[in-house]
């Protein structure tokens, strides 16, 4: 009993250490990368309604258009990783990954303009 070291059995019983090894083995690189573009807007937008919350929301349009923009951007690069994911084939069967990226970008030049013009 000087050191107790994990035995592999339950190493391997720990679900998140399962689900984040199976993450990494799994999981192309692009989607790897969409995945942290997603983390970083998740993690903006909570920043975003804690300092609203907290601190002060006096420039309201502002705080309405950057959390806007970070919900909208969300939404279009979470419909990026599910369009290019090679395991969603089957249901866009029409759609290349260039497409959909076209589609993203696109997307995101019109959310984006409609952003800088509510901030007036």
């Amino acid at each position: 009993m000087a050191g107790t070291k994990q035995s592999p059995a339950t190493a391997s019983q720990n679900p998140l250490l399962s689900l984040w090894k199976a993450y990494n083995d799994q999981t192309p690189d692009r989607l790897k990368f969409i995945d942290a573009f997603l983390f970083f807007l998740m993690l903006s937008g909570i920043i975003q309604f804690a300092y609203c919350v907290l601190v002060t929301t006096y420039p309201y349009n502002a705080f309405l258009s950057g959390f806007g923009s970070t919900v909208g951007q969300f939404v279009l690069a979470a419909s990026l990783r599910s369009q290019v994911n090679p395991q969603n084939r089957e249901e866009f069967k029409n759609v290349s990954p260039e497409r959909a990226f076209a589609d993203f970008a696109l997307g995101s030049i019109v959310l984006h303009f409609f952003v800088y013009n509510f901030l007036g």
